[in-house]
């Protein structure tokens, strides 16, 4: 028996080794790119670690593209899509949580149904309605495509969190004088503090990583986002490996930082709804 149980161990350790092989060995190859010289990067054996490591390529996304204000479109785009997406996911989740109407069971599963169509398909009508609006080019564009991508999936994740919030704490805060509001706000709120991360992380990983609608609704150099301009960096006759894999090292900087000081939150969201009371 307790063989079995070694031998289990020891088959579940190697698919996890498996697997955080396949996770790590492409990040480190980006890494160790991004710290070669051009003529180190197609050395045959590969080397993992640089011969003459370098920051040239760091140098040039500083200096030969506009990378930083790419960088700054980008967190202008994504934080303002995450700022609008949370605070409406949280008046649709605590409304279907709190108040009976018709059509509660549709509305839930037709944010459901929404997020079963590929991007894909909603990127000529985005066009179209963005060219009417004339917010190609713009903030604004971006941030109302990225809060229609991310607003149907937070929803179900903050709904979930509220369902796991008694109703008896709102209608004892009622009792005590406080509006609706007051009880959302001041009482429901606070108690959702990891789902509110949750989604957060989720909007803004989501917004960040997002490529083919920003390389459609914007043409102009001034308005490219980060990941526009990485894929910039592949050209008709040359791709200039080294500067992209800085660029790229650059770019996942926030993702990474928001993910090591808020996981713990983000890990408690994704699990506390999942189970009532």
């Amino acid at each position: 028996m307790k063989t079995k149980k070694v031998t289990r161990n020891i088959g579940y350790y190697i698919i996890l080794a498996l697997f955080s092989l396949m996770v790590l060995i492409p990040v480190l190859w980006m890494v160790s790119t991004a710290f070669k010289p051009e003529v180190e990067t197609f050395t045959i054996p590969p080397r993992w670690i640089p011969e003459n490591p370098t920051l040239d390529s760091f140098r040039n996304i500083r200096t030969a593209y506009p990378f930083f204000t790419q960088l700054k479109n980008s967190f202008i785009v994504v934080v303002g899509s995450t700022i609008i997406t949370v605070i409406f996911a949280c008046f649709s989740g605590y409304g279907v949580t709190r108040f009976k109407f018709k059509g509660r069971k549709q509305f839930m599963s037709f944010l459901l149904v929404t997020q079963m169509f590929p991007s894909i398909m909603v990127l000529v009508p985005f066009y179209t309605i963005l060219n009417k609006l004339n917010l190609i080019n713009t903030y604004w564009g971006l941030i109302v495509v990225y809060v229609s991508m991310s607003i149907a999936f937070a929803t179900w994740m903050i709904t979930s969190f509220f369902k796991s919030i008694p109703i008896s704490l709102d209608e004892a805060a009622i009792i005590d004088g406080c509006t609706r509001f007051q009880v959302f706000w001041k009482i429901v709120l606070p108690l959702t503090i990891p789902g509110l991360v949750s989604i957060c992380i989720y909007c803004f990983i989501n917004g960040w990583n997002e490529y083919m609608f920003a390389s459609t609704f914007v043409t102009t150099e001034e308005m490219k986002t980060i990941t526009v301009g990485i894929a910039e960096l592949s050209g008709q006759y040359k791709i200039l490996w080294n500067d992209m894999m800085a660029a790229s090292l650059v770019a996942s900087v926030p993702l990474v930082v928001l993910f090591v000081f808020l996981q713990k939150y983000f890990i408690s969201g994704m699990t506390a709804g999942a189970v009532k009371n």
